[in-house]
């Protein structure tokens, strides 16, 4: 999930959501694993539980972790935070789908300058959203102050590069994942830069929720493992996103790697992601979680 706050003019929204409920779907094991240890952390899975009533998904996307947040917490009403009209339509279509209608909403919100009439929550899970925000640091402060007492913010960020190709796959220099992150690293290092307010802080997750206040109830990573051979929803969610990698690496990457790169998206060429035998998708995906007071 996004708060979608940046470089949305050129952006098919359809095809983004589609992108991200396909890639929701390939990442369910994260989700459902995540889901269950932040019941434990919320308290209920225990005999002295206060229910969790109201939740606030921060960059909610299309409503995929809506629909896990709600499923999770069965007392609670979700309220689908999100800076883009376009999906906060798909929330409520897929909420009513799923007969989850009666304890979904949404709110138009882009951060950090809409909590505005958020409410309260005792639940606040933001994921993959806050590095769409200049000043991190203000923002998970902002959202500290929306917790109800013994709240629990959870912030999704961070983790380990996925992986879905061997060291060498045959055509072009091995090593090609290695660069593409490092290719990836200096664009988003260049996006983070040009954001409103942009302020260098230590991503120390922890220590940010520590600054703002809160207790820390601890962090955990969570493995999607998706050995080869993978389905054709893993196969098409790899293909968007290098696609994207490719559009990030021009002028990161040499000659050959991006030639390389043009192979594996061809949906022609055996050695593509379509074709080929040997690609997974493994992925590590960090939460931390923090207590109000």
């Amino acid at each position: 999930m996004s708060n979608h706050s940046h470089n949305n003019a050129d952006v098919n929204w359809t095809q983004r959501i589609t992108h991200l409920e396909r890639s929701a779907q390939v990442r369910s094991g994260f989700f459902a694993s995540a889901m269950s240890w932040l019941r434990d952390r919320c308290g209920e899975s225990g005999t002295h539980s206060t229910p969790v009533q109201r939740i606030l998904d921060i960059g909610s996307g299309p409503g995929v972790g809506t629909e896990l947040l709600a499923n999770a917490f069965p007392g609670a009403v979700v309220v689908a935070v999100d800076a883009t009209p376009a999906m906060l339509d798909q929330v409520r279509l897929r909420a009513d789908r799923l007969g989850l209608g009666d304890r979904v909403e949404v709110r138009h919100a882009e951060l950090p300058a809409g909590y505005d009439g958020l409410g309260t929550a005792d639940l606040v899970w933001a994921s993959d959203a806050l590095h769409h925000v200049g000043d991190q640091q203000q923002v998970v402060t902002r959202l500290g102050q929306l917790l109800n007492p013994g709240g629990l913010l959870a912030i999704s960020e961070g983790g380990l590069p996925f992986r879905f190709l061997p060291r060498d796959i045959g055509i072009g220099r091995p090593g090609l994942q290695a660069r593409l992150d490092a290719a990836g690293e200096d664009w988003f290092t260049a996006m983070r830069a040009g954001l409103p307010g942009a302020t260098e802080r230590v991503e120390s997750w922890p220590e940010m929720l520590a600054a703002a206040g809160l207790t820390s109830m601890g962090s955990r990573s969570f493995l999607v493992d998706r050995p080869a051979p993978v389905d054709d929803d893993t196969r098409q969610m790899l293909h968007t996103t290098l696609t994207r990698l490719r559009k990030t690496g021009q002028g990161r990457l040499d000659e050959t790697d991006l030639a390389t790169v043009d192979r594996l998206l061809d949906p022609h060429d055996d050695a593509g992601v379509f074709k080929r035998a040997d690609v997974f998708y493994l992925a590590a995906t960090s939460v931390h979680v923090a207590r109000a007071t």
